[in-house]
C-alpha cells in the first residue's frame, strides 16, 4: 500500500466521525441540557462543535482530493503533522471523557468502542504519514 492511498483512506475515516458527531447533540439532549445556561455561552458551544465539523470536514477534503500531494511534499508532511496532533488529542481525550452514564444499550458501548478504535487508527495513519514510515 502506498502512502498516497493510506491517506486517502484516512480522510475517508476521517468523514465516518461524522456520523457519531451528528448523533451527539441527540443523545446527550443538548437543546434541554443547554437550557439554563446563559445565550452567549450556548451559542459559543454551538460555534465550537461547528469548528470541529468543520475541521473534519477540511481535513477529510484535503487527505481524500491531495493524498498525492500530502504523501510527497514538505507541506503535505506539515498538514500530516497537523492532523496526526488533531487524532492524537482526541484520542487522549476519550480516556477521560465520563460516557459511561450514557451507556443505555449495547449499541452506544460499542460505539464508543468504534470511536476509540477509529481515533487510534487515525492517529497512526497520520503518524506514518508525518514521518514517512512507509
Amino acid at each position: 500500500m502506498t502512502l498516497a492511498i493510506l491517506i486517502f483512506i484516512g480522510g475517508l475515516l476521517q468523514w465516518s466521525v461524522l456520523i457519531a458527531s451528528a448523533l451527539v447533540p441527540l443523545k446527550l439532549d443538548w437543546r434541554s441540557a443547554f437550557a439554563p445556561m446563559p445565550r452567549l455561552l450556548r451559542q459559543m458551544f454551538w460555534t465550537y462543535g461547528a469548528y470541529v465539523v468543520m475541521a473534519i470536514v477540511f481535513n477529510g477534503v484535503v487527505c481524500v482530493f491531495a493524498s498525492s500531494e500530502l504523501a510527497t511534499t514538505r507541506l503535505g508532511r506539515i498538514v500530516c503533522a497537523y492532523i496526526l496532533v488533531f487524532w492524537a488529542a482526541r484520542l487522549a481525550l476519550q480516556a477521560v471523557f465520563d460516557s459511561k452514564p450514557y451507556y443505555t444499550h449495547w449499541f452506544w458501548r460499542a460505539g464508543d468502542w468504534a470511536l476509540t478504535l477509529l481515533f487510534a487508527v487515525l492517529t497512526v495513519i497520520f503518524t506514518i504519514a508525518t514521518f514517512r514510515l512507509l
